[in-house]
């Protein structure tokens, strides 16, 4: 048998609804061409289909069509986003603030530019993995150019309140960038009330396929970037590249999708995820990470002590769980998200993320929840 899936947060199965447009913007007898090839039927037919997926991405937002920016996922909206910007505003200043628990493409950008003479400040969560408003007021300074926070933390589920940081950076004239690749489809985003500047987007999180992301960019404020792909000016000259109609309109689709379900999937799906953290929290010594409430549907953190973390790992292999980030799985570090809340590095190295999703149904988190109880209990012998 397989395993049962519980990594929806590394990535999520494409949906069926989103794997049948995307197959019709391959072949010869859909829509192939390149949208930028403008002198004939099939490139305004791949146009028309980037341009209406564009809208669809906006919708799911509260954004307008044009602020939308294609780009090949999260890790390069993120980078162009931060990058771009400190290029742009030399004249602003030199400081960033950012956290200490953002994803490696946040943390890895803004450490490149501190070779380049940039000052970062990194924000530490508090013991529940929050990220409080209070903290970026405080590291603001006269030289601060931009802040980047992720919505929803990838490994714990926590939710920034990101409503609130926008207020405080858009009083103070700095520019926000937020990574929602965790809450895109999950938690409701408006743009048109939110003054957040920039947001990168991921389809692969949102039910669509790997290989294609976006990067918002406001409009009114408008916010200046410098392209980092140069090349042929697509996208208004924010993004070289050939675009990839089938995956775009295939991200399209999803946030349709996303559009229609958010609520509803959301309501059911964090259901789902408190009867999987009711069935474990009675085990002994075992530690939810991550505020209890403040948090996204599907993740749930739990750190088990008493049990070695890599025989663990190995051990829930009916599961299909991760021990944190799937672009840190090849390292047998603890996570320094989970060390972050402030656990020694033999309980993180315990620590589970379950992520739950879409298809995940209530036989398989009551058959994980005794997988989980009967492998915690084996080990402790």
């Amino acid at each position: 048998m397989r395993p049962i899936y519980l990594d929806y947060a590394a990535t999520t199965p494409v949906d069926p609804e989103v794997a049948a447009v995307l197959a019709h913007y391959l072949t010869l007898d859909g829509v192939f061409a390149n949208p930028a090839s403008r002198s004939h039927l099939y490139g305004w037919q791949a146009e028309e289909a980037v341009e209406t997926a564009r809208g669809q991405v906006a919708a799911l937002i509260g954004a307008e069509a044009r602020e939308i920016v294609w780009t090949s996922g999260a890790t390069e909206a993120d980078n162009l986003a931060i990058k771009g910007v400190v290029a742009a505003y030399p004249e602003r200043g030199r400081h960033i603030i950012t956290s200490a628990i953002e994803h490696k493409a946040v943390l890895d950008s803004c450490r490149y530019l501190e070779g380049q003479g940039y000052r970062v400040t990194y924000l530490r969560p508090d013991a529940q993995g929050l990220i409080q408003p209070e903290q970026v007021a405080q590291a603001l300074t006269d030289d601060t150019v931009l802040v980047s926070l992720m919505h929803v933390n990838n490994e714990l589920g926590t939710v920034t309140d990101i409503e609130v940081v926008a207020g405080i950076t858009r009083e103070r004239g700095v520019l926000l960038h937020v990574d929602a690749a965790q809450s895109l489809g999950k938690l409701p985003l408006d743009m048109a009330r939110m003054p957040v500047d920039l947001l990168s987007l991921s389809a692969h999180k949102t039910y669509g396929p790997k290989g294609v992301g976006a990067l918002y960019v406001r409009r009114q404020p408008a916010v200046r970037l410098v392209p980092q792909i140069h090349g042929g000016g697509h996208e208004r000259g924010m993004r070289s590249g050939t675009l990839p109609t089938h995956q775009i309109v295939a991200m399209g689709k999803a946030c349709e999708l996303a559009a229609v379900n958010l609520h509803q999937e959301s309501a059911r799906i964090g259901k789902l995820r408190e009867r999987l953290w009711t069935g474990i929290a009675s085990l002994e010594d075992v530690h939810l990470n991550g505020h209890p409430s403040q948090r996204v549907c599907g993740i749930l953190n739990v750190a088990f002590g008493g049990v070695e973390g890599e025989t663990l790992m190995l051990a829930l292999n009916e599961l299909a769980v991760s021990s944190g980030s799937a672009c840190n799985s090849a390292t047998v570090a603890p996570s320094y998200v989970v060390q972050s809340l402030g656990l020694d590095d033999r309980l993180a190295l315990a620590a589970v993320r379950f992520s739950l999703g879409r298809f995940t149904t209530l036989e398989e988190v009551d058959a994980a929840v005794a997988v989980v109880r009967d492998t915690v209990s084996r080990l402790r012998g």
